[in-house]
């Protein structure tokens, strides 16, 4: 029979203070946001989106930040931010190259110019999600509609809607990044 010398607990990384702070006039912001909803949980969409646009995408420390906030498991929050392609894991380039890919852009040609930006840009073009240049100036992803189904294909670069974006379009896009 084994015998058990301590009777610590076990430390669990997840429990523990996240390295992950907040500026204060943030953590006010959000604290005023939990007392809109009847349960915490609640508000949880809305810190990531909190957190997002102060720091540019939701770390690891930020989910386990904001789910010690709101008393959740950190997997409460992480399912949230791995389901909405809103979120993202990790830094952005300067220049965020969002290219439709549902069907009426697919058959415009999305999937060609998500090709064509990734090999300008030394990106994998059969990689899934968001990629970002090694220098993080761009990033390219495809998202999902952007409502503009009649002047496919469609894109923006951050917050510039494009329509008929064509290879030498595109070009000129890229261009004008600086």
């Amino acid at each position: 029979m084994s015998e058990i010398h301590s009777m610590e607990p076990i430390p669990n990384p997840l429990r523990e203070q996240p390295d992950f702070a907040v500026p204060p006039d943030i953590a006010a912001e959000i604290d005023e946001l939990i007392t809109h909803y009847p349960k915490k949980r609640s508000a949880s969409l809305m810190l990531l989106h909190a957190v997002q646009e102060r720091f540019g995408y939701v770390s690891r420390q930020a989910v386990e930040w904001i789910a010690a906030k709101l008393e959740l498991q950190p997997i409460n929050v992480y399912e949230l931010v791995t389901f909405y392609p809103m979120f993202h894991r990790a830094p952005l380039g300067k220049y965020h190259f969002k290219i439709c890919r549902t069907l009426s852009c697919a058959l415009g040609g999305s999937y060609k110019l998500h090709e064509h930006f990734c090999t300008k840009l030394g990106l994998d073009p059969h990689a899934h999600g968001a990629q970002t240049t090694k220098d993080g100036k761009f990033t390219v992803e495809f998202v999902e509609c952007l409502a503009a189904c009649g002047t496919a294909p469609v894109m923006m670069c951050n917050d510039a809607f494009h329509e008929d974006v064509s290879e030498q379009r595109a070009d000129e896009i890229l261009g004008g990044c600086k």
